[in-house]
This record gives structure tokens, sequence and C-alpha cells, in this order.
């Protein structure tokens, strides 16, 4: 199957699991497509487990920053079947492509996963500027996995940049999800 749906380098979607949803970046080089994943993550616990991954591509800053500190009701997936494989998707994405996951190395910290393509499916696409708060909010929620862990002072640099960038370009729904976001944190560093 080609990999139609994710181009050349790193693209941001949320990655499904078992009942589990996480933005994640999926790494297209060449064609070749990996995953790193951080050990003690509920989604590296299940794909080694069960060996697929489905990349949804929502385009919902407020999934983004939930997904990342916080689970989804069980309503919020579906399940499709590939071959006699039940795999999950998120029941409100544009698209989605399934994946086999194979490990291919191992660390103290990661996991590099090998992903093969299952299927794929347009659901209900919509045209989506290129919009920067958009964009800002994705930055500034990863950053904010690592800060929350870290306290990294860069990290709040960065954070703050994209908050600042999220207001000045983005809707309301991304000023919802900077929010959101701003509540996790604070929850998250409270000592």
């Amino acid at each position: 199957m080609a990999v139609g749906l994710l181009t050349e380098g790193i693209s941001e979607v949320i990655a499904t699991t078992d009942h589990n949803a996480a933005p994640m970046g999926i790494i297209n080089r060449n064609g070749s497509l990996h995953m790193v994943l951080f050990r003690g993550s509920h989604t590296a616990r299940n794909i080694v487990r069960d060996r697929w991954v489905v990349a949804n591509f929502v385009f919902d800053p407020v999934i983004y920053v939930r997904t990342a500190f916080d689970d989804l009701p069980m309503d919020a997936f579906v399940s499709e079947d590939i071959d006699g494989t039940a795999v999950c998707r998120l029941r409100d994405a544009e698209a989605w492509a399934a994946f086999a996951a194979d490990v291919e190395r191992s660390g103290d910290e990661s996991i590099v996963v090998r992903l093969s393509p299952l299927k794929e499916e347009v659901l209900g696409p919509r045209l989506h500027p290129v919009n920067r708060g958009f964009a800002s909010i994705v930055e500034a929620t990863v950053h904010a996995t690592r800060y929350v862990k870290s306290r990294d002072p860069w990290l709040g640099r960065l954070i703050e940049h994209h908050s600042a960038l999220a207001r000045k370009c983005g809707g309301a729904r991304e000023r919802e999800a900077l929010e959101l976001l701003e509540r996790y944190i604070a929850d998250l560093t409270r000592e």
C-alpha cells in the first residue's frame, strides 16, 4: 500500500491504540515510516503488545491538548476490522491510516517502531488553511509534555512563545485549547 496520507518529514497525528489516544509524530523518510515512543507511555505499551497503531487526521487543537494529558471517553473511539484484526480509530477523524507496528530498536528511554501501512480511509475531508495558531498549539503541547516532567526553563519560554502566537493567530478553538493547556501545566507543576 502506498503511503498516501503521510507526507515526507514528520506528520503530527493523533495516534490511537487500544482505546488510547495521544498526539504523536510519524516520521516518513523516503517512504520508510517510523515512530519514536517513550517507554512507560500507554501508547508504547499497547503498540508493543498489539503491534498496530492508527494515525488519525484531526484538525481540532483541543483534541491535541486533551489527548496529551488525559484520556478520551470510550465513545470517542470506533472499531475498524482489517483482515480480522480490530483496530481503534477516533470517531471524529477526517481520515485515518492503520499500520502494523514492529519494534525496530529499543533503548532505556525510548522505542523505535517501524510502521507498515495496512489500510487508510478519507472520511470527511475539509479544507484547512495553514493556521499558525493551530500549529502553535501543537508545538506548545509537545513542549508542555516535556516541561511538566523536567520544568526546563527553556521549554517554558518555548511554551510562552507558541502561546502568544496561538492567541494572535488562532481562533476560538485555539484559545480554548490554550486555556486547557495552561490548566494542565498548572495542575501538573503545582508543588
